[in-house]
């Protein structure tokens, strides 16, 4: 929700007529006033409940020479805050009644109560002279911070009232925060780091298992090995005591037969 003023600034002289409108997506709205005038309560429509389609109210007079109005939706959402001042002047400024975004262009003027916009004016910001020569307008081509102040002309050796000029500075794109990131780079890192670790752990088990089956597959081939031989020394004494007898036999036939073929020769 926006409030509009027009004509579009700050300064407007006692008896000029404004017209007020609140642009947005709802159904109904009014303008509220800080402080709150009652003689323009009764003498304007503003305060009275409007349909969104494009209507508009009008302030002719106020006993209020500075007040801040808005817009306030059927819902209970307000629009921005501007500040509207009534002069019994001369001369004022005119000068735009919303802040000026950053980098855009501003155009402020001097302008009688006759509706003259008026040349060799000067300019002055923050009561500092900026500009004195024989244009009539104060052109600020790209606006900055800088330029943010309050703002009066001189014209003939009549002067303006002041009037704040504001500057909102645009919201720079910038890139995306490295500490969003950590998230997105520090999960999966963790999850292939977790995933290492099992696997180190997994082969770990089965070399360790691996290393003591050898042992036990050692020891009973040895002990196989020993039984055999076991066996073996059992079976020598057996396979000694033959020999011994087969070999006594054989020596007992020969030493028989010797002594038969020497009583024969006898």
């Amino acid at each position: 929700m926006t409030l509009k003023v027009s004509p579009d600034r700050v300064q407007h002289f006692h008896s000029d007529s404004v017209s007020l409108s609140c642009e947005g997506s709802f159904t109904e709205w009014r303008v509220r006033t800080f402080p709150e005038d009652r003689y323009l309560l009764y003498r304007s429509d503003c305060y009275d409940w409007r349909s969104m389609t494009g209507s508009t109210c009008r302030i002719y007079r106020s006993r209020q020479r500075h007040a801040v109005y808005w817009c306030e939706s059927g819902s209970g959402e307000f629009s921005n805050a501007v500040n509207i001042t009534r002069q019994y002047v001369d001369i004022i400024l005119v000068s735009p009644v919303h802040p000026v975004a950053e980098g855009d262009s501003v155009i402020l003027g001097c302008k009688l109560s006759t509706g003259e916009l008026l040349y060799n004016v000067s300019y002055y910001q923050n009561d500092k002279l900026i500009q004195n020569d024989t244009r009539g307008e104060l052109n600020i081509s790209a606006v900055s911070k800088s330029d943010e102040g309050f703002y009066k002309c001189k014209y003939s050796g009549d002067e303006s009232p002041q009037s704040w000029m504001s500057v909102q500075a645009v919201p720079v794109s910038r890139p995306e925060d490295s500490s969003s990131l950590i998230p997105l780079i520090v999960g999966p890192v963790c999850g292939v780091v977790f995933i290492i670790v099992l696997l180190l752990l997994y082969f770990y088990s089965r070399s360790k298992d691996s290393h003591s089956i050898r042992p036990i597959q050692s020891e009973r081939t040895n002990q196989d090995s020993a039984a055999h031989n076991m066996v073996n020394l059992n079976e020598t004494p057996d396979h000694v005591y033959s020999s011994l007898l087969h070999d006594v036999y054989v020596n007992s036939g020969a030493q028989s037969q010797n002594l038969k073929r020497t009583n024969r020769q006898r």
